[in-house]
């Protein structure tokens, strides 16, 4: 097949590199505009534009995808379908109707469940211990369209997103290249979503990051693991915004208001008292500090038993 493809970050460049080494032929990739990035606000490229580039393949930047230009380019690419992984805007009706097979979409969840911008996430702080990964053909609504295939991956008790996104990236393309193959074959009959099965994935906000320590241990140490490594769920204390990236449910009675510093133990970290129970924080960091345990941090800011978070 002819295929353009539309990706922008990290997760989608399994799938494209598996589509550049297969019988198929990348005719072009289109990916978000460049951006500033860092201190010094450089310019950087998205993953996907670098690895096109790499493997020469022509990459198209539109501001928008109703771009008149980009219109016009990709109608003249005659493309037998167009792949979107997690290229970051909405599709328009023009590019659905375009290419012979349509738009599939891999969406990085067990469709209905978690439609939408932050579905690994979501997951996690859900404590769902499986999730998957679905091959869509796309229409104008957000991930409703007909599911063609899926495949369901564990989720590990102690997975973070960022074990969890890598895990679900490398499973997309044999998915992918699987639905390709029923698709031009015609051994696949897409399936509607039932909507009442559904589930929205809303994208992560500044509020959701922020720990809420009158929430039950395991919500909060969900809430940890969907967000680390990035962007990381945060608190403060003493005045000063601490990001924790690991924690470990701790069993038994705590009697301290939540929030509260009730155990430094040495070589390990310390523990907070919340709703239920307490969590031992093991991996933190603090602000325009670099990662660290939670041991390095106790005895580098003199953390004391009572102290509180806010």
């Amino acid at each position: 097949m002819r295929i353009v493809f539309m990706g922008t970050p990290q997760f989608a460049l399994p799938s494209l590199n598996a589509l550049f080494y297969s019988e198929h032929e990348i005719i072009a990739v289109v990916t978000q505009p460049d951006r500033p990035k860092g201190r010094h606000l450089n310019t950087t490229f998205s993953p996907i534009k670098e690895m096109a580039l790499s493997y020469k393949i022509p990459v198209y930047q539109p501001r928008t995808p109703n771009d008149e230009d980009f219109k016009k380019k990709v109608i003249e690419l005659v493309p037998d379908v167009i792949v979107v992984v997690a290229f970051g805007q909405l599709i328009p009706s023009w590019m659905l109707n375009l290419p012979r097979y349509g738009c599939v979409n891999v969406h990085a969840s067990l469709l209905p469940k978690y439609r939408g911008a932050a579905p690994i996430q979501r997951a996690i702080m859900d404590g769902c211990i499986k999730t998957g990964v679905t091959t869509m053909l796309m229409d104008i609504g957000l991930d409703t369209g007909d599911i063609l295939l899926q495949t369901k991956v564990s989720v590990s008790d102690e997975e973070t997103v960022g074990e969890l996104y890598d895990k679900l990236a490398n499973v997309s393309p044999g998915l992918l290249l699987k639905t390709l193959k029923g698709l031009g074959l015609g051994t696949i009959t897409p399936t509607k979503q039932n909507d009442a099965e559904a589930s929205f994935a809303a994208k992560i906000e500044k509020k959701d990051i922020k720990i809420d320590w009158s929430n039950p241990v395991e919500k909060i140490r969900n809430i940890i693991r969907a967000l680390s490594p990035k962007p990381g769920a945060y608190s403060t204390i003493n005045g000063r915004r601490l990001k924790i990236f690991k924690a470990k449910e701790i069993s038994k009675n705590i009697l301290l208001p939540p929030g509260t510093v009730d155990k430094v133990k040495k070589s390990l970290g310390f523990t907070v008292s919340c709703l239920d129970g307490a969590l031992l924080i093991l991996q933190v960091q603090p602000e325009g500090k670099m990662i660290m345990t939670a041991d390095e941090f106790c005895r580098g800011y003199n953390l004391r038993e009572g102290d509180k978070f806010e």
